[in-house]
């Protein structure tokens, strides 16, 4: 309803803020499509900058951080959005802002959300789990190829693996890059590839291209192909920002096709170059090794016991000679005072010895039997007279009895 209002009965403008605050408050909630020109995050709240498409027109609104955080993609300044909001007027300094319910990305943002679902479902499988990456060959025998036919990602790819390693072989298979149709060519590549027992590394390469141009390489059948593969797969997709789903499945990814050459097989001349110093270092080792052992046996042999090796022996050989000396004294000292008791006792034994009588001109008198006659009456008719050096047999002629011994009767 229009105020009435003249040059001599106007409105005050307290009137006409509280009519824009009723016009904009019956306006209700509306759905709106902008880009986000400005962003602030505040605890609890956020403001934005909503900026029209095609139009010089902007306008602020602002959201609970839990508004900006549901959203199905990341919400930053440049991002094309659809927003629920209601129109809000501010009376006391005439500001008109969107009160934002509720946020959704659009155009590009929407495909961005719906692959961020795909890519949280495909991880939950466990798909993208590191356990599940297999290991690239040192050197492949075989390296299959899956590219756009005569495509700027299959020269790089060709010319870096000729240059890197000129012996390598190739298998290439060219497919669809960019389609509806791309993501079924690119599976059938692959299969046919991995079912080859003579390729052990596989690469998918394709140069940059938007959102969409991408999008097959995302696909949820290749990306389960990819992860049912035996080969180990290498993904070349697109430039170093771009991540489509077939980065996070394979075992490899490269940033470029060019890197994927480079990761796949070694650089020949840098590895001739390695071994080479690696020979260099090995010789150096060894000729130190062998210096160090030369100049260990040096001082060895430097030392007496070795520059002189009989020394020892001629040591030792002179105290056994010393030790013989001593004993051979010793042993002649002792047989000396043995020889010496020996003689005492000889000359005792000989002192009172029978035979040493008889050798001072006794005799001794025997019967035949050997028993000796001290008797003159127990003579019998044959005796021995035992001498000195020997025995007399006599026969007994007389007996003449000690006149004395019938005196001591």
């Amino acid at each position: 309803m229009a105020l009435d209002t003249s040059a001599d009965s106007p409105a005050p403008l307290r009137t006409i803020s509280q009519a824009v605050g009723e016009y904009i408050g019956r306006l209700g909630a509306v759905w709106v499509e902008a880009e986000v020109a400005q962003l602030n995050r505040r605890p609890g709240i956020c403001f934005l900058t909503l900026r029209d498409l095609e139009a010089k027109v902007s306008m602020g609104a602002k959201c609970h951080v839990s508004v900006l955080d549901a959203c199905a993609a990341p919400v930053t300044a440049g991002a094309r959005v659809v927003v629920h909001a209601k129109p809000t007027y501010y009376g006391p300094n005439g500001s008109l802002s969107l009160d934002v319910r509720e946020i959704r990305p659009a155009g590009e943002g929407e495909l961005l959300a719906q692959l961020e679902r795909r890519k949280q479902l495909l991880a939950a499988e466990g798909l993208f789990e590191p356990r599940w990456k297999k290991a690239l060959p040192v050197l492949p025998l075989g390296i299959g190829l899956v590219t756009g036919r005569a495509s700027a990602a299959e020269r790089d790819v060709l010319e870096n693996v000729r240059l890197r390693w000129a012996a390598a072989p190739m298998h290439v298979r060219h497919a669809l890059m960019q389609g509806p149709e791309s993501a079924r060519a690119v599976i059938a590549a692959v299969a046919e590839l991995d079912a080859d027992p003579t390729v052990d590394v596989i690469v998918v390469a394709r140069g940059g291209g938007s959102v969409e141009d991408l999008l097959p390489f995302s696909d949820e059948a290749l990306v389960r192909a990819v992860f049912a593969c035996t080969t180990p797969v290498v993904s070349a997709i697109g430039h170093e920002p771009d991540t489509p789903l077939l980065d996070l499945v394979a075992d490899l990814r490269a940033s470029t096709p060019t890197d994927a050459a480079k990761r796949i097989v070694p650089d020949a001349a840098v590895e001739l170059e390695a071994i080479a110093s690696v020979r260099q270092r090995s010789r150096q080792a060894v000729h130190r090794l062998l210096d160090r052992e030369l100049h260990g046996l040096a001082a060895i042999r430097s030392r007496p016991a070795l520059a002189r090796p009989t020394t020892l022996v001629d040591a030792q050989a002179e105290l056994v000679l010393t030790a013989r000396d001593r004993t051979r004294r010793a042993l002649e000292l002792r047989l000396d005072r043995a020889r010496d008791e020996v003689g005492h006792h000889l000359a005792r034994v000989r002192g009172l010895s029978p035979l040493a009588t008889l050798q001072r001109g006794y005799a001794v008198a025997q019967a035949p039997d050997g028993t000796v006659l001290t008797s003159v009456h127990d003579t019998p008719d044959e005796i021995h007279v035992r001498l000195a050096d020997g025995h007399v047999v006599t026969q007994r002629t007389s007996i003449h009895p000690d006149p004395q011994e019938h005196v001591d009767e």
